[in-house]
């Protein structure tokens, strides 16, 4: 079989915080793929060709363009962020196959623990073009206010839906905890709904084992397999 292949260049690049930059590439003629998504992607340089990592596309299927948003581990990711962070405008990268278990089934609540909430941002984002953010709330735990992804745009959206925890920072405005049982059953009224998790392996695991404890149903919470 051979390997699903694209080379797109970089259109616009920059910082949505501290460590996590957003890049804008062209988008492959008759290029499909459904919000909460991702795909493998390598940089068009030499030597970097063969080094992969996975990202989600936090751009809007139908948008004549691509966009992914990604956080830069540079204090010990020794592979691909290190060379992300340096791009510019005009360099290439390589897009792999398309793939990703996330997608929307239905209102619920989302939950993230940091760079987690990215396959949420396309999904949220399409919700909103087609008015249909009714019903959804996001819970997104962080480490301190600069780690928040898109902050601002997520407060746009949902308002009082949206729920941010610092689990390392004290800030006025925000919960000061980790996201356990307590603070389950105190956000969350109906666990009869559909849940969407994303982020650190742990943490995914502890949240469905709690959801499912506190009654919500397996086949109704969402997560990257």
């Amino acid at each position: 079989m051979i390997e699903e292949k694209h080379i797109v260049k970089i259109l616009e690049c920059g910082y949505v915080a501290h460590d996590v930059r957003y890049f804008i590439v062209e988008k492959p003629e008759n290029y499909k793929f459904t919000s909460g998504q991702a795909t493998e992607i390598s940089i068009n340089k030499s030597g970097l060709e063969k080094m992969k990592r996975e990202f989600t596309f936090t751009t809007l299927p139908d948008n004549p363009f691509l966009e992914f948003t990604i956080k830069m581990y540079l204090d010990h990711d020794k592979g691909m962020t290190r060379h992300l962070k340096d791009l510019k405008e005009g360099d290439e990268l390589i897009l792999h196959g398309i793939f990703g278990t996330i997608n929307y089934k239905g209102p619920g609540i989302f939950i993230a623990g940091g760079a987690g909430v990215t396959p949420f941002i396309s999904i949220l984002r399409n919700l909103r073009k087609q008015g249909k953010l009714d019903g959804n709330k996001l819970i997104l735990s962080n480490k301190t206010k600069g780690d928040i992804i898109l902050e601002q745009e997520f407060r746009n959206m949902l308002g009082d839906n949206l729920i941010l925890t610092l689990t390392r920072e004290k800030k006025e405005g925000y919960e000061n905890r980790k996201i356990d049982e307590n603070f389950l059953k105190e956000k969350i009224k109906d666990f009869k709904t559909n849940f969407y998790i994303c982020g650190p392996p742990i943490m995914v695991l502890e949240l469905r084992i709690l959801l499912e404890k506190l009654g919500a149903k397996i086949s109704s919470i969402t997560f990257e397999k």
